[in-house]
């Protein structure tokens, strides 16, 4: 198979009962769209796949508009490349908390924030969290949880960059997956 590897995070699916998509109409939809090596994990929308050509910003609006037109709704999707993940991975800052999936988190960002808005949201993580950002990605320790972290609801709402979070075992899961895609 010829292409690059991707992966798509979509934001705001399969949460709570709301805005429902299969996994398997969400792999055909985007074998669809003419992507191979379509795969899926958990459901909370993360889709590895090739695509024979196009980058990460022209790929996301494509599958954002045709997500839209076909459920109905708009997701946040974010598109990033194989690179894009290994070097999430390569880079964590809390090697240490890596052990407890629960614990550490990646925040996909829509764009890298700002001096100033990672200032302001390190005024509010006043609690037993950490976090560091690199480059679009912004890492959270969050040493309770993220379900009992009062700071991780404030991320979005104080950074003011959209983006999405996965906990460290969905991270290690779509590196594996986009690494046997590379294989095939």
């Amino acid at each position: 198979m010829s292409g690059k590897i991707f992966i798509a995070l979509f934001s705001g699916i399969n949460v709570g009962g709301n805005r429902i998509v299969e996994m398997a109409e969400l792999r055909s939809f985007f074998e669809d769209l003419g992507f191979s090596g379509v795969a899926s994990y958990v459901q909370s929308g993360n889709v590895v796949f090739r695509a024979g050509k196009g980058d990460a910003a022209t790929l996301t609006k494509q599958i954002e508009t045709a997500f839209a037109t076909k459920w109905g709704f708009h997701s946040r999707i974010m598109v990033r490349d194989l690179t894009w993940l290994e070097r999430l991975v390569s880079q964590n800052p809390y090697p240490e908390a890596a052990a407890d999936h629960t614990k550490l988190h990646a925040y996909a960002l829509e764009r890298e924030p700002t001096v100033d808005e990672v200032a302001r949201l390190a005024e509010k993580c006043t609690g037993p969290e950490r976090f560091e950002v690199k480059g679009d990605v912004l890492y959270l320790h969050a040493p309770d949880g993220l379900g009992k972290s009062v700071f991780a609801n404030l991320i979005g709402r104080v950074l003011k960059v959209p983006g999405t979070a996965r906990n460290w075992r969905s991270v290690l899961a779509l590196l594996e997956m986009a690494g046997q895609a590379g294989k095939n």
